[in-house]
């Protein structure tokens, strides 16, 4: 198995190993190319975010945005990210239709062992999947491994660390319920 294909499949695996180093590099020169553009060059923005994430439909995705690798993001229709958006990429990010982020959002889905000599060599992610219709407010982190379900609403500056069923209100940090949406 290579060291891409653990990544992805949440094994232990080598960050340093040539072809990941490389599949970074690429992804940080289109973030900068991203971030360097004028606001009103919509449809050279536009290309470069098909070239990263590869968007399924409407994307818009304001300045800055940084990733790790682009291509394990997967974002649905309708999307709108406000400034400072960071993806930790090394498994899978799904992002469903009709979803929008606040400023300063961080979705990571790596992570790290707890052992000190371990960390220095290795690493290891867990997917993100966040449904359609959801709201992240600003600065909301979103950890490794969680799932967010439909029509959810998360407030500014909730840190996600479990499972959010959907369908209220959810905010803090942890982040925990707070009511039904009707």
């Amino acid at each position: 198995m290579t060291e891409k294909e653990k990544m992805l499949a949440g094994q232990s695996y080598d960050a340093w190993e040539p072809e990941l180093l490389e599949l970074r590099a690429n992804a940080k020169k289109l973030c900068h190319q991203f971030n360097q553009l004028c606001p009103s060059e919509i449809e050279q923005r536009t290309n470069v975010l098909k070239a990263l994430i590869s968007p399924k439909g409407k994307c818009h995705i304001e300045a800055n945005f940084f990733c790790d690798y682009g291509i394990n993001i997967e974002v649905g229709d309708n999307f709108y990210a406000n400034h400072n958006l960071v993806i930790l990429d090394v498994c899978q990010v799904k992002i469903g239709n009709n979803v929008m982020f606040g400023p300063n959002v961080m979705l990571s889905t790596a992570t790290h062992p707890l052992d000190a000599i371990a960390r220095r060599t290795t690493e290891y992610g867990k997917p993100i999947t966040i449904g359609d219709d959801v709201w992240l407010g600003g600065n909301v982190s979103i950890l490794p491994g969680i799932t967010i379900g439909d029509n959810a609403v998360i407030g500014a500056g909730s840190v996600v660390t479990k499972d959010i069923a959907g369908n209220g209100v959810f905010a803090g940090n942890p982040c925990k319920f707070i009511k039904a949406l009707t």
